[in-house]
């Protein structure tokens, strides 16, 4: 093949690949942080099938009085903005404001308390169908500090991702992760911006698929796995110290890289999902515990430690799994829909194999999975966005953002094709 042509068709898929983070991210969202599959289907009628918008209430949301606990005292006499809430800071336990919705009953699968329904909140409460999350949101403000430098530079992604927080206005979505509320937490005590993300091994949830989102994306400005891998590494840093996270993408930094090559898809996956060790507790068992504690804050750091860190010794091998256990079978009894790698790496895996790498089946079915499903979708929505040469067109143009997405990721792939993106 002419080298014009294996650079279109690199463009391609490597476009795909951002565009199938952005499909994955709005097709879940609906339905993220339902556990109870069936819900899914009562609220859905029957599953989701397409965008749709939040539905109030959330039947299973406990949204409603997470903390965000700035010292203001210290931010403001630093000159350092400390608000990352905004107009959604009614749904937070804060330093500066004022939550005034109780929470009186126990959500089932992981026993935390939350509120009465008509005050369930949804997470994404206000968007609309084929709007993105904020994780998304801030893969646009990453691809833009690139765009506008040229290249990717650690500092000016953190400039705009204070600004982006910061700024009044910026974000819709009321969902703040707790890596970013931790972060701004730290910032506004005067640490250094580089040194503010929270480690694993103090906040357990630090581990999660928010961690590889925008270091995956990152590895795509390098020429190599190998480089790719040590690129995704610094910017995960930034945000995310997690022994869980970097582990993942040590696997999922070379298999992007091998399916945007053109390798063959399925033995792709097959290839390196053996470079994955599944977990020794299932999703089944960590639910359990989660419930006999009344929640997983309850549980002592070392068990949590211990739940998510002891790994199966054989590799895990996906192609048996898909041919001896069906999807009701891994959802939340194999694999915890919750937002920890060790599960949902595997299970995502098991649904870009079960599904052929198919663009939309493949992440229909990670979206009707529940929990996780917007950050697990986007990584999942990568890797089958790199196994395409096409992505759905009715998927592309039914984001809202579609138009915008389109211009930021034809300029974003022209500096990762340049070679001079490092």
């Amino acid at each position: 093949m002419p080298n014009n042509q294996i650079t279109n068709v690199s463009r391609r898929r490597l476009q795909n690949a951002l565009w199938g983070l952005f499909i994955g991210d709005a097709l879940a969202m609906p339905a993220h942080w339902y556990y109870r599959v069936e819900n899914i289907g009562k609220v859905f009628a029957g599953g989701i099938r397409d965008y749709q918008a939040p539905p109030h209430p959330h039947l299973e949301s406990f949204m409603v009085g997470m903390t965000y606990h700035p010292d203001v005292e210290t931010a403001r006499r630093q000159g350092r903005a400390f608000d990352i809430l905004h107009a959604h800071a009614r749904f937070y336990h804060t330093s500066y404001s004022r939550l005034d919705i109780e929470s009186t009953e126990r959500e089932k699968a992981h026993g935390n308390p939350f509120p009465g329904l008509e005050e369930r909140y949804h997470y994404h409460h206000g968007l609309e169908a084929g709007e993105n999350t904020l994780a998304a949101q801030l893969v646009r403000v990453l691809m833009r500090s690139v765009i506008d430098t040229g290249r990717y530079d650690p500092k000016a992604f953190i400039e705009a991702f204070i600004a982006h927080m910061t700024t009044p206005g910026q974000n819709r979505d009321p969902y703040t992760e707790i890596y970013i509320r931790r972060w701004f937490e730290n910032y506004a005590r005067g640490l250094p911006p580089e040194s503010c993300a929270e480690l694993q091994r103090n906040v357990w949830s630090i581990g999660s698929h928010g961690g590889i989102i925008r270091p995956l994306v990152v590895s795509l400005l390098a020429g190599s796995a190998y480089q790719g891998l040590g690129l995704a590494v610094e910017h995960q840093n930034l945000t995310h110290r997690s022994e869980n996270v970097t582990s993942a993408l040590g696997a999922l930094v070379p298999l992007l890289k091998a399916l945007l090559a053109g390798d063959d898809p399925s033995g792709t996956i097959s290839k390196h999902a053996q470079r994955v060790h599944a977990p020794q507790v299932t999703g089944e068992q960590l639910f359990a515990a989660y419930r006999d504690h009344q929640g997983p804050g309850n549980i002592s750091p070392r068990k949590m430690w211990q739940f998510h860190t002891q790994l199966a010794d054989a590799p895990y091998e996906v192609d048996r799994l898909v041919r001896e256990e069906s999807e009701s079978e891994i959802i939340n009894q194999r694999f915890a829909t919750a937002c920890y790698p060790e599960h949902g790496l595997p299970m995502l895996l098991y649904f870009a194999q079960a599904h052929n790498l198919e663009v939309e089946a493949a992440l229909l079915a990670n979206a009707n999975a529940g929990g996780d499903n917007v950050h697990r979708g986007m990584v999942l929505g990568m890797l089958v966005g790199a196994a395409n040469e096409d992505a759905p067109e009715h998927l592309k143009s039914g984001l809202i953002a579609g138009n915008d997405l389109h211009t930021e990721i034809e300029a974003f792939s022209d500096i990762a094709l340049s070679g001079n993106a490092i």
